[in-house]
């Protein structure tokens, strides 16, 4: 970890005043796009990655990247597609036009190869796989400058988190017109500190093109985040076709605005070739009126369209058509089942329910469990572990699925409860971590800890990790990206990096001055982050200044 007890060169404490006066007072941060700030005594004690790994070890030296960087991939089995492909696609983010034509001959360049070594050619992308990496450029542990780097994993999830690392080690120098890596050599060791590193996107309040999608699980994978949490469907639309219920996507806003079984496969492809899980999410019984434009079965009645009618087995029957249909779709091995803001007095404001659950002798209460639990014996039969909103466990903690994860929304307090009843559990506190939530600073993303108030070990250990959450109603393409990023950023580096790592000092100069950069880099990389310390997410910035402090 980057902490006293193992980084040699700690992050110190420094006046963030100092940074901003050495960065206004160079020229060429004015008008030249460098990926980090210029030098001073104070930055060059900070180390620009993000997020932060769990231990690094650097020199003092700059080491020049040969344009025509080569991978030399040493895995069982000789080749690795999904490897290969990385490779291109960051040699491309280190790398410019001018960068490429501007390489010299005659020049020696320091780092000529990457070599990369998988101990497993075994793509399959299960929850908890392992992430873990060694990245050593210009000699390791030794300090001995060599022609090259080196990434050592032990499957190929791992190898691109530290593609990943080394890319951000990757700078460009505008003067000589080279790619750089600094305070060289550099020994890292890395690996997460929690297997579920969560992101969830709303493609039902707003559509969201694929193309779109595929940006933002671009993004994800800068910071290390591994779970795209898609709630596809809500109460506004069901835009996602399901071939055994070829009219639920009538409820989609338009013809122009659906999710083919096609695209969802594309989705969960590309997502798999950057190490990150699609958890798909159906919300029921409730948020479920889109259903019934085209099945008006589903709902209680015409005039009561929600929550679905749990008095038809027809209700079930689709249901277990979607998670059958969807089940070929999305391999991962977490199912979203919902279960939030439930009202149920649809239920027994509509006779024919009523009268079902009078012979059944059942409250509106123990209704919603047997939906909830008859759902979840669908998803379970289907080989899925289901998720459900914290509302499941606050009311029937009891006859819950003890493989449930617990996804905590409304407020702390409910993971330690969860996980002592032997439940796992997700952290996304409304309060800190939903990004619909404009007025949350960044601070507050960053310094929430998912192990609040849990001090048993064993117990610590069911937490999965957390997520923060783009709801929908008020972002679509126009504005998602900058109302996810930085903030979301903020979060990924609690989840990924160590807690002794992430804690110490001032945020505002081992942490913000990172962000900074790591902001300036997803820019440069064509992700549309906003300032990170303006007062309100997403706005633009108050006037001229460089990237690096806004």
């Amino acid at each position: 970890m980057a902490s006293k007890s193992l980084d040699p060169f700690a992050l110190p404490r420094f006046l963030l005043l100092s940074l901003a006066a050495s960065l206004l007072l160079s020229p060429s941060h004015a008008r030249i796009p460098h990926r980090r700030p210029a030098s001073s005594s104070a930055d060059d004690q900070l180390v620009y990655l993000w997020p932060l790994p769990k231990l690094f070890r650097h020199g003092y030296r700059t080491l020049s990247v040969d344009p025509d960087l080569a991978l030399d991939l040493q895995i069982p089995g000789g080749e690795s597609l999904a490897l290969s492909k990385a490779f291109e696609r960051y040699r491309d983010l280190i790398f410019t036009q001018w960068e490429r034509s501007a390489q010299r001959s005659y020049m020696d360049y320091d780092v000529n190869k990457l070599t990369v070594l998988v101990a497993s050619n075994d793509d399959t992308l299960q929850f908890g796989v392992d992430e873990s990496y060694t990245l050593s450029v210009g000699g390791g542990e030794s300090f001995s400058v060599v022609n090259g780097a080196a990434i050592e994993a032990n499957t190929v999830y791992g190898a691109l988190r530290g593609l990943e690392t080394f890319s951000q080690l990757c700078t460009p120098n505008t003067e000589n017109k080279t790619v750089e890596i600094q305070k060289a050599p550099w020994y890292i060791e890395d690996e997460p500190r929690f297997s579920f590193r969560g992101l969830l996107i709303d493609t039902s309040r707003h559509y969201l093109p694929v193309n779109v999608i595929k940006q933002v699980i671009d993004a994800m994978s800068y910071a290390k985040l591994n779970v795209l949490h898609w709630h596809i469907v809500d109460e506004q639309s069901f835009p996602l076709e399901v071939p055994s219920y070829p009219n639920l996507w009538k409820g989609a806003y338009s013809k122009l605005e659906r999710y083919t079984v096609e695209d969802a496969y594309e989705v969960v492809d590309f997502a798999k070739k950057r190490g990150i899980h699609i958890m798909a999410e159906v919300d029921v019984p409730g948020h479920g009126e889109s259903w019934g434009a085209g099945y008006p079965d589903l709902w209680p009645c015409a005039n009561c369209t929600e929550p679905l009618d749990v008095s038809k087995n027809f209700t079930f029957e689709v249901i277990s058509g979607i998670l059958t249909d969807m089940r070929k779709i999305f391999p991962f091995g977490l199912f979203h089942l919902g279960g939030d803001e439930v009202n149920t007095d649809c239920w027994n404001s509509t006779p024919h329910v009523k009268q079902w659950l009078q012979e059944r002798n059942m409250t509106t209460k123990e209704a919603y469990q047997y939906f909830v639990l008859r759902a979840q014996k669908i998803a379970t039969s289907l080989g899925w572990i289901p998720v459900n909103w914290e509302e499941t466990f606050n009311t029937f903690k009891e006859n819950l699925d003890l493989q449930t994860v617990v996804h905590n929304w409304l407020g702390p307090g409910v993971c330690p409860q969860a996980v002592a009843k032997g439940f796992r559990c997700i952290m996304s506190n409304q309060g800190v971590w939903y990004l619909d939530h404009l007025d949350v600073p960044w601070e507050n993303f960053y310094n929430t800890e998912p192990l609040e108030g849990i001090n048993n070990i064993t117990q610590q250990k069911l937490v999965l990790g957390g997520e923060v959450c783009m709801w929908g109603e008020a972002v679509d393409t126009s504005n998602v990206q900058q109302t996810i990023w930085p903030r979301a950023a903020a979060a990924a580096e609690r989840l990924w990096s160590s807690w002794e790592a992430t804690s110490v000092g001032n945020l505002n100069t081992t942490v913000l001055p990172r962000l900074h950069y790591f902001r300036c880099l997803l820019n440069h990389r064509g992700i549309a982050a906003a300032p990170v310390t303006n007062k309100h997410a997403r706005e633009a910035p108050y006037g001229p200044a460089s990237c690096f402090l806004q």
